[in-house]
């Protein structure tokens, strides 16, 4: 059996967080007790208030506030009135930064994916470190990845729309 990541792996900077995610599993345990473990192939690094596109370059808001935490907590928040995206918050308290999970192995796109394993607002604060119903684990695989730009987030202008802070795994 592998072992979930404890909290010193999510303090540590989102650049860093980002790609080591991939590869990793995801692991949901749903409603009816029944688990599945995904693996993700796909990540998008925000890297705090000078990140444009970082939810937090706004400021700490009710919206934002987990961002504010300590590595490990789970930020989830809606976009075009559909789709919940699920974010891992990193680095340490007070420093907002988080990694978007945009892909995995079985689904692609980060609606698709909340869809699949089934996330929503509630899980918004979930700490992944001790949670009964989320958590990440290690592999043993590091992957080899590559990187590109994020994906829609043209309003934030130059250099941050172009920051190669997407990470997608080699499959």
């Amino acid at each position: 059996m592998m072992m979930r990541f404890e909290r010193e792996f999510y303090r540590r900077d989102v650049l860093e967080v980002a790609p080591l995610l991939l590869g990793q599993h995801l692991v949901r345990i749903y409603p009816d007790g029944s688990r599945a473990i995904y693996v993700i192939t796909e990540t998008e690094a925000y890297r705090g208030g000078e990140d444009r596109a970082c939810h937090a370059s706004k400021g700490r808001t009710p919206r934002t506030e987990v961002m504010f935490g300590d590595g490990g907590w789970l930020y989830i928040y809606l976009i075009y009135g559909m789709y919940w995206m699920l974010n891992v918050v990193t680095c340490r308290e007070d420093i907002p930064q988080a990694v978007l999970i945009r892909g995995l192995r079985e689904a692609s796109g980060p609606g698709r994916l909340t869809r699949l394993i089934q996330v929503d607002q509630t899980f918004y604060g979930e700490d992944l470190v001790s949670s009964d119903r989320i958590w990440v684990e290690e592999s043993g695989i590091c992957p080899e990845y590559t990187t590109g730009p994020r994906i829609g987030i043209d309003y934030a202008g130059e250099p941050w729309k172009d920051m190669p802070w997407r990470f997608l795994m080699i499959l």
